[in-house]
């Protein structure tokens, strides 16, 4: 809904987010059509705060056995003409897609969607190492949250993550918050994918802000306490916020701030194909920029020309 927007892009402002990605969860066909043409119309509305510029869908093309909180019985096989539905729906704004590439038809769908200017993110996957590079070869251009749902390491039969994390073609996200990623293996992730293909993200869901409770991922019920999103006994999402997933990083693996800061700017524009997008200073242009503190803490943030604070308030 518009009110939902609203709400969702001011608080992401006060936490020096200029724009994001809108993402889908798994749900039936027909909701996902639903959530897609209302997305499509919210993206071409004007928004106070962070400015949707395009559509996330996780979901349906996932692996079951490596759902996490997808529903199962939503899942489906990477299906063209089920795409088709989905990019009429949302009037061409879906961007990024994510896609485990052991699904039957997934190379196919990877050079189509590919074609179309959409960015195939590899996750929620059993995958392989050799299936994973197939994909690749098609197209795909990132990794979602890795290490989260994905087939673990293994010294024999690296598997998807094992590519992900050697494979110079793609980026690779991660969850920053200490819950869904040890500090080490956030180390060993920075040390594979560097200053130039590292993306920090958070997996936020609709509890981000909030105080602890039970919220709604979907068709599921999340209780939220202490930081952790968990639902049936799985990590269901995350209620990381940016700020602090950038002072996470910063702790966890003593890189620079000026490394740090291309996790969350650079790195994800040039991913995700939105390099046109105005975000330098420009005289007579809104200004997009925060103020940093040497150890990562977001002090102030200037969206769109207006001064955010941690209060949660504009001026």
């Amino acid at each position: 809904t518009p009110q939902a927007m609203t709400a969702v892009s001011g608080y992401l402002a006060t936490r020096g987010v200029g724009q994001f990605l809108a993402t889908t969860v798994t749900a039936s066909v027909d909701e996902t059509l639903r959530a897609l043409d209302g997305l499509a119309r919210l993206l071409d509305q004007p928004q106070m705060g962070a400015t949707p510029v395009g559509i996330h869908l996780e979901g349906p093309f996932l692996s079951h056995k490596k759902r996490g909180v997808h529903p199962p019985n939503q899942l489906q096989v990477a299906d063209r003409k089920l795409f088709d539905r989905f990019w009429q729906a949302s009037a061409g704004k879906i961007r990024l897609m994510t896609l485990a590439p052991e699904i039957e038809g997934a190379e196919e769908l990877v050079r189509y969607v590919s074609g179309l200017g959409v960015r195939v993110s590899v996750g929620h996957s059993d995958a392989d190492s050799a299936t994973t590079r197939c994909v690749i070869d098609a197209g795909a251009r990132s990794a979602t949250h890795t290490f989260n749902a994905m087939r673990p390491l293994d010294h024999r039969e690296p598997g998807i993550l094992g590519t992900v994390l050697v494979e110079d073609r793609l980026y690779a996200e991660i969850i920053c918050d200490g819950i869904h990623v040890h500090p080490d293996m956030v180390k060993l992730w920075w040390r594979a994918k560097g200053s130039e293909r590292g993306i920090l993200m958070t997996d936020g869901m609709s509890a981000t802000g909030m105080p602890n409770g039970t919220y709604m991922l979907g068709e599921f019920e999340v209780e939220v306490s202490e930081g952790r999103a968990m639902s049936g006994g799985v990590l269901a999402g995350s209620v990381l916020t940016m700020d602090l997933a950038l002072q996470n990083f910063l702790r966890f693996t003593g890189a620079s701030l000026d490394d740090a800061i291309g996790l969350l700017t650079r790195n994800p524009r040039a991913m995700s194909g939105y390099d046109d997008l105005q975000t330098a200073l420009r005289k007579g242009a809104p200004a997009n920029l925060n103020l940093i503190g040497e150890n990562g803490t977001l002090l102030a943030s200037v969206i769109g020309g207006k001064i955010y604070n941690s209060a949660d308030q504009a001026s």
